[in-house]
């Protein structure tokens, strides 16, 4: 498991990461100072979220958006739903325990895409291309991430953003913050059904300690303009994504 992650923290070349995708703009490294009391790392929100008012705006957008996907999207989803457990033994949706805003944990739901056992065995395992453990539906779903589309529920209920840092598993930010204290600043925002790291490639086996780079920009520079770019970008991301699996 060390190396498996190891092998992820890895710097990779930014012409790796975005892969043969569509390029966008990509940000200088941000590093914002940490404020370490007691040893503990104090959760640095996003200023202009912090002031209310755009808390405020990106929730009614939040809700806007996720409830007319969820009108336009819920009959392709309860075909896809029925899909999933005519290919498979198994739920239709997956939940699992993720870290969100402030370090709170939550149930993320996903259309299940592996064995109903895939971590009996094993405990948590990252992902990774041609593995065995995913459903040949479930490979189909991966691909065009059509699988993360019940987290409109999660966004609905206020534990999600449409846009934001990709939440974790506890197992990997326990680990990720002991190799990255900075880790922990991406919790100062919802954590989003798409993000600026995920438009820029960086999912599956690639780079954390670029994804922290691409998150910690998000939190400095967010905007109602920057969301809606990466929700409009996001749909051409995902036509040449290489990262899904």
């Amino acid at each position: 498991m060390g190396d498996e992650i190891s092998s992820m923290t890895r710097p990779v070349t930014r012409e790796q990461a975005r892969g043969s995708g569509p390029h966008f703009r990509l940000p200088a490294a941000a590093n914002p100072a940490l404020q370490i009391i007691d040893d503990t790392v104090a959760f640095d929100p996003c200023p202009v979220l912090a002031l209310g008012v755009g808390a405020v705006a990106k929730r009614l957008m939040d809700l806007a958006g996720s409830l007319l996907l969820l009108a336009v999207l819920g009959v392709p989803m309860l075909i896809v739903a029925l899909l999933v457990r005519m290919t498979s033994p198994g739920p239709a949706i997956y939940k699992q325990e993720r870290v969100g805003l402030g370090g709170r944990r939550f149930m993320l739901l996903k259309f299940r895409t592996m064995r109903a056992d895939a971590e009996a065995k094993t405990g948590p395992v990252w992902a990774h291309e041609h593995d065995p453990r995913r459903t040949w539906f479930g490979a189909f779903l991966r691909r065009w991430s059509i699988d993360e589309l019940p987290q409109l529920i999660n966004v609905v209920r206020g534990e999600m953003s449409l846009v934001g840092p990709r939440p974790e598993r506890p197992y990997f930010v326990a680990q990720f913050s002991q190799e990255m204290p900075a880790y922990m600043q991406r919790h100062g925002v919802l954590p989003g059904l798409t993000g600026w790291a995920q438009l820029n490639g960086l999912r599956g086996n690639t780079s954390i300690s670029m994804r922290l780079d691409f998150d910690l920009y998000y939190l400095r520079h967010w905007s109602v303009a920057f969301d809606l770019f990466i929700l409009l970008a996001t749909p051409f991301r995902m036509l040449a994504e290489k990262n899904a699996y």
